[in-house]
């Protein structure tokens, strides 16, 4: 083999140097020969003994170099090999398919397997799958991890067309074979290192006292300071066991500033806070609630303040008596699971009758918008603003599109009635023709931009006001000039009746108006039992003696006879899962309004015994509908917004796309396995 192996390059000019003075001295000579004959004979000779020494040289030395190269490359390689194998990173060597060829002792302590294991990657690391591995890349970087550990794991291309081209077994033309060389680095203490400082990053909270002044007002004067003292004491000492620092800013406000390791902590609990609270008694007969809005994640510490500020808002906005954490990506709920209750003052009515009064009087025109599907409440409220407008002498327009057939005999009311104009009810077409730069657009019934009659709306009225008395949600109307949302309140219509009192004397509502606000509180409150407070009454009396009529407007609600058996079929056939939990399906064929009507077979299913909430899914325009109804158990807005709704406590309903109504049925009950494995209902 040594004697087959031929020299070239550097190496071989270097040996054949000898060769070419030898032929320059030849050339030399023949030089010589024509100057003296016998000094040229006397040259000749020399060159004869020169070229005899240097072949002789050539022919001993050259199995000589070719033995001491072939040992050098021999050594090379083993120490070359003997590097990779005690290399203190982790090496190993695929196949095209994924299946480990070699690896080096590192490697092998760090998966913890012997020498020789030649099974896939993916059983070492599950997440590098076939698909994950180089192919049409030249590199791949992927994050791994192996019992405790994390890793990086680079994975490099290594072509073997080169080792084909001068291989004797291996046909080289269109050969693409390649090997694939892993390195894993170890990032485990990196890691942990930057999830300790996260753990430390400051998160802000503030906790608000929601129902401060009718605790008090429950118990004794000499008392009140030793209830305000167990309260302040509880949650101080709650915060300090985390760590923490709790600051007193208001009578009924704390500030709050904790680790965001301990708000980990804390939403681990499920803010546990939230009931503590509640089990101080001193012979006080309502139980204080607090609401707690935190912060954290943000780029600054003003920052994670403004994130608790609107974390507050929300959980204000949605009834008190549950935790909001907000970041930059999203927003969690906690708690939630009592009733907001009522305030028995009419000064936040009386102010925000004012400043609507003065945004309407500066306006040219007035656009009035409810939800989506729009039903009586939002129908009735749309009605009432239209008065207030009318009433301080400025044009206003009613926003309804493709309203359900359950509302049509409210409508007819409205068309060819001399006492209206004739554009006073338009589509969402017409208005978007209609805004003006001097256009005031209310909301009413709905704070959530996405259902809205008409979203595009929200966005050329520079002028918005918002009634409503759902609790919000993640996604509200922002940049309101004006917003009133008030959850404890029964309805939008009951907030309407109370702000028309306000507006002034000369507010005159004719019967149709105050017929079809009083509807929209009788059906909110499912005939006056559902969250009904004493300014529910109240509302409905003041729209009673401008002339709402009972009787009339139940014959406005009576049912055909397919809606009655579609409500009663739904009834009949109802699933008791769990055995509190009532699931049923409302078949739409043949009806107008089959979400109204399952909305009813929900509030009939409520009284079964033992039945904690009811579930009805219906069909309709290519969506399946969802209305979820309890009395006072069950917190069914919780388990809509898990399905991307929402409501209040007792009255919720969502909408899924793209799923049947089998498939609907599926997903309610996952969703109530999971929040009761959480605990959160």
């Amino acid at each position: 083999m040594k004697n087959s192996v031929k020299l070239k390059g550097r190496l071989k000019s270097y040996l054949q140097t000898s060769i070419y003075l030898g032929v320059l001295l030849v050339l030399v000579n023949l030089g010589i020969y024509v100057i003296d004959y016998r000094a040229g004979l006397v040259l000749t000779c020399f060159v004869l003994f020169y070229f005899a020494i240097v072949i002789a040289l050539l022919l001993y030395n050259k199995p000589v170099i070719m033995n001491e190269l072939i040992s050098f490359a021999t050594q090379y390689g083993q120490i070359q090999r003997k590097l990779l194998r005690d290399l203190d990173l982790p090496h190993a060597l695929l196949d095209e398919a994924g299946k480990i060829i070699w690896t080096n002792i590192a490697f092998e302590k760090a998966v913890h397997k012997e020498k020789g294991y030649r099974k896939s990657i993916t059983s070492l690391f599950p997440m590098v799958t076939r698909e994950r591995l180089p192919g049409d890349v030249d590199e791949v970087e992927l994050s791994v991890s192996f019992e405790n550990n994390d890793y990086v794991a680079k994975m490099k291309k290594i072509s073997l067309k080169e080792m084909a081209l001068n291989s004797d077994i291996i046909e080289e033309k269109d050969y693409e074979g390649y090997l694939i060389a892993l390195y894993l680095f170890d990032e485990t203490a990196l890691k942990i290192a930057l999830q300790e400082v996260d753990d430390q990053s400051l998160a802000v909270g503030m906790i608000y006292l929601d129902n401060y002044e009718e605790a008090l007002e429950s118990v004794e004067d000499v008392r009140r300071s030793l209830l305000i003292a167990l309260i302040d004491r509880k949650v101080n000492k709650y915060i300090a066991g985390l760590d923490g620092i709790c600051k007193k800013i208001e009578k009924d406000k704390f500030l709050v500033i904790l680790r965001k390791k301990a708000v980990a902590s804390l939403q681990e609990d499920r803010f546990d806070l939230l009931e503590d609270v509640k089990t101080v008694n001193i012979g006080n007969e309502m139980a204080v609630t607090v609401s707690i809005g935190m912060g954290l994640d943000g780029l600054t510490y003003a920052q994670n303040y403004e994130f608790a500020r609107n974390a507050i808002d929300l959980a204000l906005g949605r009834g008190g008596d549950q935790a909001v954490v907000k970041t930059p990506h999203n927003t969690v709920y906690y708690g939630g699971k009592s009733q907001q209750v009522e305030k028995s003052t009419r000064v936040k009515a009386r102010v925000k009758a004012q400043a609507l009064k003065e945004i309407i009087s500066v306006k040219d025109k007035v656009l009035v918008m409810g939800h989506r599907n729009a039903d009586i409440d939002s129908f009735g409220a749309a009605v009432g603003i239209a008065r207030i407008a009318a009433t301080l002498e400025r044009k206003v327009h009613i926003v309804l599109s493709d309203a359900p057939a359950s509302l049509d005999p409210f409508v007819e009311m409205f068309h060819n009635n001399q006492d209206y104009d004739d554009d006073l009810i338009i589509n969402s077409q017409q208005a978007v023709e209609m805004v003006g730069n001097n256009a005031v657009l209310v909301v009413v019934d709905v704070n959530k931009p996405s259902i809205t009659d008409c979203p595009e709306l929200l966005r050329l009225c520079k002028s918005i006001v918002v009634f409503d008395h759902h609790r919000q949600g993640t996604e509200i109307i922002e940049n309101a000039t004006l917003s009133y949302v008030e959850a404890y309140a029964s309805s939008t219509c009951e907030m309407i009746s109370e702000i028309l009192q306000y507006i002034g004397e000369n507010v005159k509502i004719k019967t149709v108006e105050a017929d079809c606000m009083y509807s929209g509180i009788m059906i909110d409150t499912n005939n006056f039992m559902t969250k009904t407070g004493v300014r529910t009454f109240e509302a409905a009396a003041f729209l009673r003696r401008n002339g709402a009529d009972v009787t009339r407007v139940r014959k406005l609600f009576r049912e055909d006879a397919a809606e009655y058996k579609a409500k009663a079929d739904a009834v009949s056939q109802a699933e008791i899962y769990r055995n509190c939990y009532a699931i049923s399906i409302c078949t739409s064929d043949e009806i107008q309004s089959p979400t109204v009507v399952g909305a009813q077979a929900a509030n009939e299913l409520l009284n079964i015994k033992g039945v904690k909430a009811s579930f009805i899914l219906t069909e309709y325009q290519n969506l399946v509908y969802v209305s979820a109804r309890s009395i006072d158990e069950v917190n069914v807005q919780l388990v809509m917004e898990r399905l991307g709704g929402g409501g209040h406590m007792n009255i919720a309903g969502c909408q899924m796309e793209d799923t049947s109504l089998v498939e609907g049925i599926g997903i309610i009950k996952r969703t109530l396995d999971t929040m009761l494995e959480e605990g959160e209902i």
